[in-house]
C-alpha cells in the first residue's frame, strides 16, 4: 500500500518511468565507456574436469550452485540437448516430469503448462501461466515455442510459483533457454542429420571467438526442412497430400567487456517458420457413438460428410482444403488471397536483447536487460477438421473443409528490467528491480463461422468469407520488486521479498466487413468498432524462503511462494453472440477475464552423497490457484468459452536422483513425480457440468523418467557413447470441459543414442532415436466444430467427435558432426 501511494504522489505515470528505466540503461551502459579488458567467461569452466563441474542456474536472477539454490529446477544442458537431437521445446518433456507442451494452433500458437496448470492455446490474449523466458527476457509469444531453438547452453525449469523475480505469467512455473554465447579462442562448429520417419534434413553450425581482447563473436545459425511433417489419410481432397515445414533460425551475439567491472551482451536472432497449415499433429476421434459426426452447417440445412475414418493412430490426418464455395474471396489484404483454400502459415520473428553489467562497487552491481521481439505470423487452415463434397454423378471427392480461417497476427513487445544486487560479506544482501513492458498484440481475421456462402458469395463484395474483425490489444505493465538474504548464522539463510505489479490493458474490436446475407439481428452491423475496452489490476506478490545447510552437501528449504498472472479482455469474440450481445449493450465485461492467482508452498532438501557420486534432491509441495484463467470451444454454438476456475488445488512431490557409478563413464539419473491437482470449488461450464472435485487437465498422477549415459575409451583418439531414456506417465485429462472429457491412458516413451567419435568432439558420428517404439498419445482435445445438435433415441449425443492434438511420432536420426 505505501508503494501505490508512494507512486500516485510522486505524480509519475508509467510513460515517466518507461523513460526513467530506459534512460537506467543507457547510463548503466555510459558509465563504463572509457575503460578496456575481455573476460573469458568459460574458461575457468574448461579447465574444471567434467565430473567436478557444477551446474549454474539463475532461479534468484544470479548464478548459484543447482545443488545450492532453494527452488526446485531441472536443468538440461547444451551437450545432452544435442545427444539426443532436442530442438523443440516439445522433446524437453521426456526430461521434465509434469511438463506438458502442446505446439500448434491459429491462437497464441501453443500452450505450456507444469504440476497440471497452464494457459489456453486458443486465445492469444493469454499469458502463459509457465513463463518462457529466452536469455533472460519473458517472450508473450508461445510461436517462439512453435519456431524451435538450437545453440543452447542450457535450459532450467523451474516449478512453482515464480513471480518474485520472473514477475507475471510465472504461477505455475518458468521455462528458460539461455543460448551459448562467444567462447574465449576461436571455434567452428557444424552438424548436419537426416531423419528417416519424417524425411527430413538438419544443418546448423557456428562460428565462436575473440575479435579483440575485449569484444567476443559467435554467428551460428540453423535450417530445418521436413517433407512428411503429416501424412494425409487416403483420400483427402487437399492439395499437398504431405504436409511439410521448414525452420531457419539466425543468431548473432556479442559480448563485449572493455573493463573488469563492466560487461555488456548482445544477441540478435531472426526466425522464420513456414509450414503447409496451422493445425498441426491433430487427429479426430469419432467419440462414443463410434461414427464420423457430419459436418452441419447453417442451422442444419446443409451436412457434409466428414471423410475421415475415426483410426487415431495411425498418423494419417484427414486436413481438407477449403470447399470450393468458400475458398476464393479474403476480404483482408490476406497472403491466403489467391490461394484457393490450401493451407499454409508463415511466422517472423526478431528478437533483441541488450544485458549491460555495470559493478558500481566491489559490493554493488547494476543489470539491465532490455528486450525487444515483433512477430508478424500469417496462416490459413480450416478448424471442420472433416468434409468432402462430389460432384453430381460423381464418387470422386473433392474439398468440403469448412469454418476456415486466415489469422494475422502481429505483436511488438518492448521490456525494460533495472536491478541493483549487493555482494557486502556481511550477513545482509539485498536486490532491487524495476519492470517496464509496452506490448501491442493485432489480431486480424476473416473467419467463416456461419459458412453463409455455401448459399452464395457476397452478392455487393464478392466475398465468400462471414465476416473480418481485428482486436487490437496494448498492454503497458509496471513493476518493482525487492528481495533481500540474511544469513541468521553460517549455515541458516532466511530470504524473501514482494513483487508489486500494475497492469493496464486495453484493446479496440473493428468488424470492417459481414456478409450481406447476415446483416441483421444477432450481428454487429459491418463497421463496427468497440472503442476502447479497459481492464487494470494491481497486485503485491511475497515469497518467503529459509534455507538450512546442514553439510556442504546437504541443502533443506522451506519456502511460502505467491504467484500473479493479470486478467484481460478476450480477442476470440466472434460478431455473432457474445459480441454482437455487448455491442447492443455497450457493456462489454463479458468479454473480460479476471486475473489469476497462486498460493502456498513447498519443503524440499537437496543432497548428494559418496563423494557427490549420488544426488538425491526431494520437494513437497501445495499451492491453490484462484481464478485459474480457462479457455475452451463449445462445438456445437461455434463459441469461445473464457472463463475462470473458482480454485484449483495442486500438491505433489518430486524427485530428481543422479549416480556416477563405478563403472568408468557410466552415469544414471532418474526423476519421480507425484501430483494430485483437481478443482476445489465451483467450476460449472456451459453445458452444465460441475467439475468441482474433478482432476485438472495434463496432471499425471506418477511421471518419471530414467537416463542412462555411457561413455566407453576405445583408444587416445575414439570413444564410444551409448545413452537412453525411458519416460513414464500415468496418462490424465486431455480437457476440462465436461465430466467425460477424452482420457488418455498411461504410456512410455523411450529415447536412444549410440555415437562414435573423437572424444574432445572433434568429430562424431551418431544414430539417434526419439520416441523409439512411435507411441502415439493425446496431447489436448475438444470437441469438433459444426457438430449436429440433440440426442438419439438412447439420449446420446448426435455428435460428439473430438478433436485431439497429439504428439509427432518416432524420429529416428544419422548425423554427423565435427568442431574444430
Amino acid at each position: 500500500m505505501n508503494t501505490r501511494r508512494a507512486r500516485i504522489a510522486s505524480g509519475v505515470r508509467p510513460s515517466g518511468l518507461r523513460r526513467a528505466l530506459l534512460c537506467g540503461a543507457a547510463l548503466s551502459g555510459l558509465a563504463a565507456m572509457p575503460q578496456a579488458a575481455f573476460a573469458q567467461d568459460n574458461a575457468d569452466e574448461a579447465e574444471t574436469p567434467e565430473e567436478e563441474r557444477v551446474i549454474v542456474v539463475q532461479a534468484r536472477r544470479q548464478n548459484e550452485s543447482l545443488q545450492e539454490v532453494p527452488v526446485t529446477v531441472t536443468a538440461i544442458g547444451g551437450e545432452t540437448l544435442q545427444r539426443y537431437n532436442i530442438d523443440q521445446v516439445a522433446d524437453v518433456t521426456s526430461r521434465v516430469p509434469t511438463l506438458n507442451v502442446q505446439v500448434g494452433g491459429s491462437g497464441s500458437g501453443g500452450q505450456l503448462s507444469l504440476r497440471g496448470v497452464g494457459s489456453s492455446n486458443i486465445s492469444a490474449a493469454f499469458d502463459s501461466a509457465v513463463a518462457f523466458e529466452y536469455d533472460g527476457v519473458v517472450v508473450s509469444t508461445m510461436r517462439m515455442v512453435q519456431a524451435g531453438f538450437f545453440d543452447v547452453e542450457q535450459v532450467d525449469v523451474l516449478r512453482g510459483p515464480q513471480s518474485l523475480f520472473f514477475g507475471k505469467s510465472a504461477t505455475a512455473g518458468v521455462l528458460s533457454l539461455r543460448s551459448a554465447n562467444p567462447t574465449s579462442s576461436w571455434e567452428v562448429g557444424m552438424r548436419g542429420s537426416y531423419e528417416f520417419e519424417e524425411k527430413g534434413y538438419l544443418l546448423s553450425g557456428y562460428i565462436s571467438g575473440p575479435v579483440t581482447d575485449t569484444l567476443g563473436i559467435r554467428l551460428a545459425a540453423q535450417f530445418n526442412d521436413i517433407d512428411e511433417f503429416q501424412l494425409l489419410q487416403a483420400n483427402t481432397p487437399a492439395v499437398n497430400q504431405k504436409r511439410g515445414l521448414t525452420d531457419f533460425i539466425g543468431r548473432l551475439t556479442l559480448d563485449w567487456q572493455p573493463a573488469d567491472r563492466f560487461r555488456a551482451n548482445f544477441k540478435l536472432q531472426y526466425t522464420k517458420n513456414e509450414n503447409d497449415g496451422a493445425i498441426g499433429t491433430a487427429e479426430i476421434g469419432c467419440g462414443a457413438n463410434g461414427t464420423p459426426d457430419p459436418v452441419v452447417l447453417l442451422g442444419g440445412l446443409l451436412s457434409i460428410p466428414a471423410g475421415y475414418d475415426c483410426n487415431i493412430f495411425d498418423q494419417r490426418y484427414y486436413l481438407s482444403d477449403a470447399a470450393l464455395p468458400l475458398a476464393p474471396g479474403v476480404p483482408t489484404p490476406s497472403k491466403a488471397a489467391g490461394r484457393n483454400g490450401v493451407p499454409f502459415g508463415e511466422t517472423e520473428i526478431w528478437f533483441g536483447r541488450l544485458q549491460f553489467d555495470l559493478d558500481l562497487s566491489d559490493a554493488l552491481k547494476l543489470t539491465s536487460v532490455t528486450g525487444l521481439l515483433n512477430m508478424d505470423a500469417v496462416d490459413f487452415d480450416c478448424y471442420a477438421y472433416g468434409g468432402f463434397l462430389t460432384a453430381p454423378g460423381s464418387t470422386t471427392r473433392l474439398p468440403g473443409a469448412a469454418g476456415c480461417s486466415d489469422p494475422i497476427n502481429s505483436l511488438e513487445q518492448l521490456t525494460q528490467e533495472l536491478r541493483l544486487a549487493s555482494d557486502f560479506d556481511g550477513p545482509l544482501n539485498f536486490m532491487l528491480g524495476a519492470f517496464y513492458e509496452d506490448r501491442t498484440i493485432i489480431f486480424d481475421t476473416a473467419q467463416q463461422g456461419v459458412n453463409i456462402s455455401f448459399l452464395a458469395p457476397d452478392p455487393v463484395t464478392g466475398f465468400t468469407y462471414d465476416w473480418d474483425k481485428t482486436h487490437t490489444t496494448k498492454t503497458e505493465a509496471l513493476s518493482l520488486f525487492g528481495s533481500v538474504m540474511f544469513d541468521i548464522t553460517d549455515q541458516l539463510e532466511l530470504s524473501g521479498g514482494i513483487r508489486w505489479t500494475d497492469e493496464q490493458k486495453v484493446q479496440t474490436i473493428a468488424v470492417p466487413y459481414l456478409h450481406t446475407f447476415l446483416q441483421g439481428p444477432g450481428f454487429v452491423a459491418p463497421g463496427f468498432f468497440s472503442g476502447p475496452i479497459n481492464f487494470a489490476d494491481d497486485n503485491f506478490s511475497p515469497e518467503v524462503t529459509l534455507r538450512y545447510k546442514a553439510t556442504d552437501d546437504i541443502n533443506v528449504f522451506a519456502s511460502f511462494k505467491t504467484g500473479f498472472k493479470s486478467g484481460g479482455i478476450d480477442n476470440s469474440a466472434l460478431p455473432s453472440n457474445s459480441l454482437s450481445q455487448a455491442a447492443l449493450s455497450g457493456d462489454f465485461s463479458s468479454l473480460i477475464f479476471q486475473s489469476e492467482k497462486a498460493k502456498g508452498g513447498e519443503v524440499g532438501f537437496k543432497s548428494q552423497w559418496a563423494n557427490r557420486d549420488i544426488t538425491f534432491n526431494a520437494t513437497a509441495y501445495y499451492y491453490v490457484f484462484d481464478d485459474l484463467q480457462v479457455q475452451n470451444f463449445n462445438a456445437v454454438t461455434i463459441q469461445f468459452v473464457t472463463s475462470n476456475a473458482g480454485e484449483l488445488t495442486t500438491k505433489g512431490v518430486d524427485i530428481e536422483t543422479g549416480w556416477r557409478t563405478p563403472i568408468d563413464g557410466l552415469n544414471l539419473t532418474a526423476n519421480l513425480s507425484y501430483l494430485d491437482a483437481q478443482y476445489t470449488d465451483d467450476f460449472e461450464q456451459p453445458g452444465g457440468d460441475q467439475l468441482n472435485g474433478r482432476r485438472a487437465s495434463q496432471s499425471p498422477e506418477w511421471s518419471g523418467n530414467i537416463a542412462a549415459d555411457w561413455t566407453v575409451p576405445l583408444s587416445d583418439n575414439l570413444e564410444l557413447f551409448l545413452s537412453g531414456n525411458a519416460a513414464y506417465n500415468d496418462g490424465y485429462i486431455t480437457d476440462e470441459f465436461t465430466l467425460n472429457d477424452y482420457v488418455q491412458p498411461s504410456f512410455w516413451l523411450l529415447d536412444a543414442n549410440v555415437s562414435i567419435g573423437h572424444p574432445d568432439g572433434k568429430w562424431k558420428l551418431s544414430l539417434v532415436a526419439q520416441n523409439l517404439t512411435d507411441k502415439i498419445f493425446v496431447i489436448t482435445s475438444g470437441g469438433r466444430p459444426f457438430l449436429p445438435a440433440g440426442n438419439d433415441a438412447n439420449g446420446r449425443p448426435l455428435g460428439d467427435d473430438v478433436v485431439l492434438t497429439q504428439n509427432r511420432g518416432r524420429q529416428v536420426f544419422a548425423e554427423v558432426s565435427f568442431r574444430f
